[in-house]
């Protein structure tokens, strides 16, 4: 459905967005973490064409706790990507000594597996460009045993469905 609406400018795209979305297109992740990667990306992408194709694709499959985390993992980084970019490109270094003082509950108690929510905050934290949040996902699913190749098929989606929603 998502394809169909892409122009022809957008051909590169299309081909990805039949690939990425299946585990042989994204080695490493199963069916559930791609459809959560791929909804938590369509989330932050805003895009309510994207939104709606995603969660159509994924709702047959995904639990009302993994679409929930999806929406989770696209809010509390809206607010995480903003903060800790401004503290990681921030001239005066000083600020990264101030407590944070945010409510952050979710990221440590998400309602789902919690490798499955650490994907879809990389993917998400990726889109809105957050290198110190990229690197704090990256070293906590690499400390719980995902692959770099999983860890860069999460990019990949995230990276595709962006380009889905400029074509």
């Amino acid at each position: 459905q998502l394809k169909n609406k892409l122009l022809e400018s957008a051909k590169d795209i299309k081909l990805n967005l039949s690939t990425i979305l299946t585990e042989e297109g994204s080695p490493g992740l199963n069916k559930n973490q791609i459809a959560g990667i791929a909804l938590s990306s369509a989330y932050t992408i805003k895009n309510p064409s994207i939104t709606e194709s995603i969660l159509s694709e994924v709702s047959g499959y995904l639990t009302e706790p993994e679409i929930n985390a999806a929406k989770s993992a696209a809010t509390i980084m809206a607010m995480n990507n903003i903060y800790y970019r401004f503290i990681h490109l921030a001239s005066d270094k000083s600020f990264s000594t101030l407590p944070a003082n945010l409510r952050m509950n979710v990221i440590g108690n998400p309602g789902i597996n919690k490798v499955n929510f650490e994907l879809n905050c990389l993917s998400v934290s990726a889109i809105n460009g957050c290198g110190m949040c990229i690197d704090a996902h990256a070293h906590e699913l690499t400390k719980a045993g995902v692959s770099k190749l999983a860890i860069q098929s999460s990019i990949r989606i995230a990276a595709v469905l962006n380009a889905a929603a400029v074509g």
